[in-house]
């Protein structure tokens, strides 16, 4: 594949879960759902962007409907692009996949909310850490953007995420 084909591929991927975000309100009863199986923590995916928030319920949803019943992967699913941050803006998310694709040079030294973007796995976990949540729960934000091998779960979450 070449690198302009996969740089379109990834730019219609990333348009398609941003039209799908303002399509889909949230739900009483999936934000009902989301806040008895996250408890403490629930208060975190309140803080993300309602896209965020769309996005990560659409991820837990697929991997229910895969039949995924492990408490600390629907958790993670939930709560993946916390680290995001409200601040990151649609442009950002342009720029970013842009970046990624053609510049990634530039992207490593950007600031503010492409550095949230770029970083948001990191800065996810090192939140969900700070708020007590489960260590496999933190492993699978952290890595949630990996290409890492042999960890059936986190398999998961990357498959689901890259479907929604």
């Amino acid at each position: 594949m070449s690198l302009v084909s996969k740089a379109l591929g990834r730019t219609a991927y990333r348009a398609r879960q941003v039209l799908q975000s303002w399509r889909s309100p949230l739900g009483e009863e999936e934000l009902a759902e989301a806040r008895c199986l996250l408890g403490p923590l629930f208060p975190l995916f309140e803080g993300m962007s309602r896209r965020d928030q769309r996005h990560c319920l659409d991820v837990y949803h697929r991997l229910r409907a895969w039949g995924v019943d492990d408490g600390h992967l629907l958790m993670a699913a939930l709560l993946h692009d916390v680290g995001k941050g409200r601040d990151v803006r649609l442009w950002h998310r342009v720029a970013f996949v842009v970046l990624q694709n053609v510049a990634p040079a530039l992207l490593a030294r950007a600031k503010g909310g492409l550095a949230s973007l770029r970083d948001h796995p990191r800065l996810g976990a090192d939140l969900l850490r700070a708020h007590g949540a489960p260590e496999p729960v933190v492993y699978l934000v952290l890595h949630h953007e990996d290409g890492q091998q042999g960890d059936a779960a986190l398999a998961l979450l990357q498959k689901s995420d890259d479907s929604c």
